[in-house]
């Protein structure tokens, strides 16, 4: 602690008054925090000047910890995203700290807009201490007369929105974005799990004007609004969930896209338009878009830090561009860039450059198939780190397969369970009664001589057995469970290692012909 902050935190002045101490940040690329000491998350970006701010949460999750731990907000500044150079603001704001009537904790993503005034409002959704609400999310708002603060309190009677005020609703009150029109009049929109409101507000940038409206017609809307303006059309980015298959959005259902709608006037109606950003590598995706400088640019976060996962998160940020060639503008999607990475290392692990399949394809939209072979370990798991059978009745026996463009020779296997019932279980998942393996020559063969087949849940099972050269492999489980009754079964990770280590595959091309036949 130097003796500026020292001497402020003696005087007993506001703790906000401590984010003007920064830091410098060298960010060759995302995210912009990497080295793991600060996890920063749902990023809202705000022009002042020359300078671009970015609002973050923090997560601070310990790493086998499936909780949002949220204490604080943070803030990033540069006058170039391009150049790498950033100025880190560690903690400007706790909930508790400006607003009276909020408990600790819970710091969510909120926005800061500058008003009418020339002043900054900062809109954050916190936790009530009292009230009989069923959910006591609400949204307050500070004000300050810089981004970094101080803040105070704007409304002090409480918040502007919560499932009380302005009129009563039984939705989570989170996720807060607003737009100062051109002609000064204020919107805000918020929401999650598929509930999205907007409503005016008063040039004040506190009263709510009107009766709050439900948008029922952007697809897949899950959380997350960002909403944004131009050349005189409407844009809202958003969280977006509908997952499937086929889905422009995800494919399981605990990812996240980040979409986009459109409208001609700032309360709708909205159009859905496409997907701006693919799912990126945590679960939650968060948008925040800004004209910088002559450049749009999309915010967002990602699990890339060092360290990082679902619940310690990090913001990126990448080049926005527009389609100028169709009414209205499209966004063009976005292809998330990250910093240079080490070279990979030789590897023994050749299910890298496999496609996989399982048995009860097409795979239930909580679980991903791709997670088998991406090389992704986590202490504490979801369910689309890993591929899953769970079904309200699940079949006692099933299996996953590998298959390559060409042969491969192998001599062993590693695969790593998941459970939450004990062996023997015959509801929800368990590990397998028992297991194997196979590999495809003119026919399924087990693998010859294989060692022992473990089963506990998470930690590596190794398998190993004379060498075999093949073009696929499967591993094939017995549920556990009897009479009928049988549990789901999941796999984290699961590799099928060659004799001798060798750099990974680049690239490989996609197989479209199963074992069965011949490849072409």
């Amino acid at each position: 602690m130097n003796r500026i902050v020292m001497a402020l935190s003696l005087a007993g002045l506001p703790a906000a008054l401590l984010a003007q101490e920064s830091v410098p940040v060298s960010a060759p690329g995302n995210p912009i925090l990497a080295d793991g000491r600060y996890y920063s998350t749902d990023p809202a970006p705000v022009v002042d000047g020359d300078t671009l701010w970015i609002l973050a949460g923090r997560d601070e999750a310990p790493p086998n910890v499936n909780d949002f731990i949220m204490n604080e907000w943070q803030l990033l500044s540069t006058s170039d995203p391009t150049s790498g150079k950033w100025r880190h603001y560690p903690a400007i704001l706790r909930p508790e700290a400006v607003f009276a009537w909020a408990e600790p904790g819970r710091a969510y993503a909120g926005q800061i807009v500058k008003g009418t005034d020339d002043r900054f409002y900062l809109y954050a959704p916190v936790l009530q201490r009292d009230g009989d609400a069923a959910d006591r999310f609400a949204i307050g708002v500070a004000v300050a007369d810089r981004v970094t603060g101080p803040w105070r309190d704007a409304h002090p009677s409480g918040p502007i929105v919560s499932q009380r005020v302005p009129v009563h609703n039984d939705i989570q009150n989170i996720d807060p974005t607003v737009l100062v029109d051109d002609d000064g009049r204020v919107y805000m929109y918020w929401g999650t799990f598929g509930q999205l409101r907007g409503i005016e507000l008063a040039r004040d940038m506190l009263t709510p004007v009107g009766t709050p409206i439900a948008v029922r017609s952007l697809t897949g809307f899950f959380e997350a609004p960002w909403l944004m303006k131009r050349n005189g059309t409407y844009y809202m980015l958003y969280a977006g969930n509908n997952a499937g298959p086929d889905s422009p959005c995800t494919p399981a259902v605990y990812h996240a896209c980040i979409a986009y709608g459109t409208a001609p006037s700032p309360l709708g109606p909205w159009t859905w338009r496409g997907t701006v950003l693919k799912p990126v590598s945590s679960t939650t995706s968060h948008p925040g878009a800004v004209a910088f400088k002559g450049q749009w640019y999309l915010a967002y976060h990602t699990a890339d830090a060092a360290g990082g996962g679902h619940f310690r998160r990090s913001v990126a940020i990448d080049r926005l561009e527009w389609d100028d060639s169709v009414t209205p503008a499209a966004i063009r999607p976005v292809v998330p860039t990250r910093r240079a990475q080490p070279p990979a290392a030789p590897t023994r692990n050749v299910a890298l450059a496999a496609q996989g399949a399982a048995s009860n394809e097409p795979v239930p939209v909580q679980y991903w198939l791709k997670a088998l072979n991406d090389g992704v370990v986590k202490d504490a798991p979801l369910p689309p780190d890993m591929w899953g059978s769970w079904s309200p009745r699940n079949p006692p026996r099933q299996w996953i397969e590998y298959r390559w463009p060409r042969p491969v020779t192998l001599n062993a296997s590693r695969i790593r369970f998941w459970a939450d019932h004990p062996a023997g279980a015959n509801e929800g998942v368990a590990p397998p009664r028992a297991w194997h393996l196979e590999y495809w020559d003119r026919g399924w063969r087990p693998a010859p001589g294989a060692s022992s087949y473990g089963t506990a849940p998470d930690v590596w099972q190794t398998v190993r057995f004379p060498a075999i050269t093949t073009r696929c492999l499967r591993a094939v489980f017995d549920a556990s469970g009897s009479a009928g009754r049988f549990s789901g079964l999941a796999v984290q990770e699961w590799e099928a290692l060659a004799p001798h280590a060798a750099l990974p595959a680049t690239s490989t091309p996609p197989v479209t012909t199963p074992c069965e036949q011949p490849a072409k």
